[in-house]
């Protein structure tokens, strides 16, 4: 039976919502403040075209040639030699992320509720004992993680255009309009500029080789580069799919949505006089605290936008952890002939194990620990440092020199129907400067430059 295909639309909505998630939300914007505003948009732009396009590509070559999933792509591109681990390789990342990524996007679906149910008025030390005592309870984020991973399943059991393609056309414009509401009230706050101003004006004066690096990563981390989606969902692509021009679509997109979080988050925190920290103290601690004393004259004000912003960062997650899911899900319906129900449930199962696990971890039972690290830490560390960077490596490695040019051109100029006037350019980047950039991160990451 012929496997379903993306709709045009589809083919950017859903792959960019892979790649919107919630670091877009609170890690680029707290980057680029920290290192030169827009002088840090500025190479992060151009690492998107000396990494991130070319990265994306070569998943989107594998994927679309092979018309499969990630496991069995490498695997037939290769004639059965060891290039096959690198789809498995993804498709181990892909699911220990999801098990640990659930257990955030359950924090947010959490204070989504919370926030329907006023739970989080009150002081700031009110808003910190919040966060410590859920986060610490036995039982209530390992509920939130799995009802979480069960409402990607739901999406995902439908298939690819009834499930995925649908959900993507609807969440993916809800985000946006979600968004754009809210950069438009935080930008209306009194002191609003400030915020604008540390995000977007330039300094030049912070630009160092670090920074370079950092925008590198963050790069490379946006756009899920390593974990097999790319590979997967292209496996859904029509012969007419422009893969350079989805690629820079996607890769705009991703970098709009995360400018626009910065324009929400900053002119905000600014006008109470806060400074935003990073990881979840920003979105969990720092930002409820900023709607109370922000919209402390219009209550019903605070209360609207602060179920509007988690109602994003549930969005922002679902279109993530769809497309992680749906790579197990892929694996298991096609390699083992199980019907994609049986798929998704064995997916879900799996990840849903990991999550509990991390939750747990994390809060009511610190004893589960490895190397001296909670599991939600270890996986993170993992799969970000070592996991994602040796897949993109590998797979860079693999279609710039391994497999067939011929096979490479015909992908990348659909036959032949496109001019392909920047493959020379793709093929110059994919063979040496992709390597190279990996290579920095990899060192990067291990503290060693």
């Amino acid at each position: 039976m012929e496997r379903s295909k993306f709709g045009k639309l589809g083919v950017i909505l859903a792959t960019a919502g892979s790649a919107v998630g919630l670091g877009n939300v609170w890690r680029f914007p707290y980057m680029t403040g920290e290192n030169g505003g827009a002088a840090f948009i500025l190479i992060y732009i151009g690492c998107m075209f000396l990494l991130g396009i070319p990265g994306m590509i070569s998943e989107f070559i594998v994927g679309r040639h092979a018309g499969t999933n990630a496991a069995r792509a490498y695997d037939t591109l290769s004639n059965g030699r060891p290039w096959k681990f690198v789809g498995y390789l993804g498709i181990l990342t892909s699911t220990l992320i999801l098990g640990f990524y659930a257990v955030v996007a359950g924090w947010c679906l959490q204070y989504l509720y919370a926030s329907l149910m006023t739970h989080l008025n009150g002081n700031a030390d009110y808003v910190v004992n919040y966060f410590a005592s859920f986060s610490a309870n036995p039982w209530k984020p390992c509920v939130w993680a799995v009802s979480f991973i069960v409402l990607t399943h739901l999406v995902v059991v439908r298939g690819v255009r009834a499930g995925i393609e649908r959900a993507s056309n609807l969440l993916m414009p809800a985000l946006l309009i979600l968004l754009i509401v809210l950069v438009v009230a935080s930008c209306m706050l009194p002191g609003a500029g400030k915020g604008i101003e540390f995000l977007l004006k330039p300094d030049f004066s912070k630009l160092t080789g670090r920074v370079f690096l950092e925008a590198l990563g963050q790069s490379f981390f946006s756009l899920s580069l390593g974990t097999a989606c790319l590979c997967t969902y292209s496996s859904y692509f029509s012969k007419q799919t422009n893969l350079l021009g989805s690629a820079s679509q996607i890769a705009l997109l991703d970098t709009f949505i995360a400018i626009l979080a910065g324009l929400m988050i900053f002119p905000a925190a600014f006008s109470v006089g806060v400074s935003p920290g990073q990881g979840p103290s920003l979105i969990f601690i720092t930002l409820p605290n900023v709607f109370n004393e922000a919209f402390a004259a219009v209550p019903v004000l605070g209360y609207f936008i602060a179920i509007m912003f988690y109602a994003l960062l549930v969005f922002a997650a679902l279109t993530s952890t769809i497309s992680m899911h749906e790579i197990g899900t892929a694996f298991f319906h096609e390699e083992l002939n199980w019907p994609r129900s049986k798929a998704a449930w064995i997916m879900t199962g799996v990840c849903s194990t990991i999550a509990v696990l991390c939750a747990l971890s994390f809060g009511a039972c610190p004893q589960i620990q490895l190397f001296g690290m909670s599991l939600l830490d270890l996986l993170d560390s993992l799969t970000a440092n070592v996991m994602l960077p040796l897949g993109s490596l590998l797979t860079c490695l693999f279609v710039g020199w391994y497999i067939p040019r011929q096979v490479v051109r015909d992908q990348f100029t659909n036959w032949g129907t496109l001019r392909g006037r920047f493959l020379g350019v793709y093929l110059l980047a994919v063979r040496y400067v992709c390597p190279l950039c990996i290579i920095l991160i990899f060192l990067h990451r291990f503290g060693v430059i």
